[in-house]
Parts: structure tokens; sequence; C-alpha cells
């Protein structure tokens, strides 16, 4: 098959809001003839908060696994092979549908749920989700896993520590300053953990103690992949994305925490005290927005979800 003008713009829109390191959008999809590819920007680069290009990689994945959904939705089964050989350097994935496919129920709820999905740096609503409405929301896939983390206190200490160390970094808020005018909203002046995203020079630090006992009202996974190679970490945004996607199918609403495990410390951290059997490659807080309850959250989602 060859995707239609209308076709390639559909998968150009789902790609398009897929979440990424500081809005950035390091890739760039092109349909080309029978098959859709998914390229790596590698000129969009954060020399301090991202010098490995780790968190790069993953907002890609996440960019792959819109794509794959939205391939879903044209009613095509998505076949894709990561990095591929080709001639052209930064091709991470080549997706091609040679077969008519029936998009499962779940796949087209996560499908619609792209265009409802962003960031929510808030405190989240009284409801806190049981250990059952998070089981629900588990997956994984190449490799990578979503975990439920319960370790509060280890991890209050963790980022605390992390947010002291960033704060201290002066070239690191320099770039974030820099960085902070492309934002489509501007960085909060008192912004707090856990709800900050990115540790300016004014966020507020609380005690690990009081820090860990915010943790405990929020749904937390951490995304684990068993090496730290680039295919790892686009499995990582792939997985996290699909259970980004997955929550907000239910409702809910979260934010992606990768700053603090670029520290190498903090990231050897996660893996002892979290007793995790690989590698660490992001944090991700999920709850109900603060002004719906579920049973307000459903409905809404049912509403919007009715043709």
């Amino acid at each position: 098959m060859t995707w239609s003008s209308a076709e390639a713009g559909l998968l150009a829109r789902a790609v398009e809001r897929a979440p990424s390191v500081h809005n950035l959008r390091p890739w760039a999809v092109e349909a080309v003839a029978d098959r859709a590819e998914l390229y790596e920007r590698a000129e969009a680069q954060l020399p301090r908060h991202d010098p490995t290009g780790r968190d790069r990689i993953i907002s890609c994945g996440a960019a792959l696994a819109n794509l794959e959904l939205a391939v879903c939705a044209l009613g095509r089964r998505p076949e894709t092979v990561l990095f591929p050989e080709s001639a052209r350097s930064g091709l991470l994935a080549s997706v091609t549908a040679p077969r008519r496919y029936e998009a499962t129920d779940d796949e087209l709820s996560l499908y619609s749920a792209i265009f409802r999905r962003h960031s929510y740096r808030a405190p989240f609503s009284s409801h806190v989700l049981t250990a059952a409405d998070l089981r629900e929301l588990l997956g994984g896939g190449d490799g990578a896993e979503a975990r439920v983390v319960t370790e509060q206190d280890s991890l209050a200490e963790l980022l605390c520590y992390a947010g002291r160390v960033l704060r201290d970094d002066r070239a690191y808020q320099r770039e974030l300053r820099a960085w902070s005018t492309q934002f489509p909203e501007p960085l909060p002046e008192n912004s707090t953990l856990p709800w900050t995203g990115l540790v300016t020079a004014h966020t507020h630090l609380p005690d690990a103690r009081t820090l860990a006992d915010r943790l405990a009202r929020e749904g937390l996974f951490v995304v684990v992949t068993p090496d730290d190679t680039r295919r790892d970490h686009l499995a990582a945004g792939a997985v996290m994305q699909r259970t980004w996607l997955r929550a907000v199918a239910r409702g809910l609403v979260g934010s992606v925490l990768t700053q603090p495990l670029h520290l190498h410390e903090v990231r050897a951290g996660f893996i002892e005290r979290l007793n995790l059997p690989g590698f660490p490659q992001l944090l991700l807080r999920l709850g109900y927005p603060v002004t719906a309850t579920p049973a307000a959250a459903l409905a809404a989602v049912t509403a919007r979800e009715t043709p």
C-alpha cells in the first residue's frame, strides 16, 4: 500500500502529540511509499540536561508508540523494524502496514487518548489509586517494563538529593533559563517537589519525610530496561507512552521525571534501593486531576468518546 496525503497527515499529527524533553520534538517522521520512517533529530541537544541523548531517544520512543497506534486507527497492522539498515543516518524505526486490520477497542482507546494527554504538574485529587488500579495500567514491550514504585521513603531521599544537586548546578540552570523561553508555559517561580518537572533555582525542596508523604498519595511507576542501549531507551519511551495513554483513557493525568536519573549516584540508588532488575529510565506519576472525582473523570471520558 501507499499512504495517501490524508493518511500521512494523520500519522504526522499523532506523532506530533508525543511528549518530549523540553518540548523539543527531537524526531522527524516521513511517510514514504509503503512505509513510515521515524528519524532522530540529533541536532536537538541539551548538553547539561541530557548529555548522552538518552531522553531524546526516550522521546522518540513515545513518538513511535503514537505512530503505531495511528496505523492501527487507519485499519492497518503495523509491522515495525527498529534500527533498520539504511543509507540515511538517524533512522530509528521503519513501520510498514501491508495487511488490513481491525483495531481493537483498547488500541482505539489509546489512539483517542493521544490528543488528550498532557503533562499535569500539580497535586492530584485526594482519591488515591489502589494497587489494583495500578496493576491495570502495567505493561511492557521489547524488554522494557513499567513497575509500580512502593518504596516512597527511599524514593523521597533520592529525589531530595537530586533536587539539591540540580538546583545548585549553575551550568544546568543557565541552560534551563535559555530553553525556558521556548516552553509552551513559563516555568513556575516557586514550584515544589514532586510536582515540578524541572528543578529551577527557585524550586522549593521539602524535607524527605514531607516528600515521602506526598509520594504515598501518588501512583508511581518506574520504567526499567534490561540494558542501557539506544534500543532500550526507544523501548522505554514506547512503554511509558502506552502506560500514560492507558491512564488517560481511564480519566487520569500524569507527568514524567527523567532529570534525577541523569545523576549517576541517583540512578545507582534507584537500582539498589528500589531493587530493580535493570536500568531505570524514567519515573511516571499518575493520578486523578484535582478538579475531578473518579466518577466524574469516567463520565467525562465516556462523553468524549461517544460518537
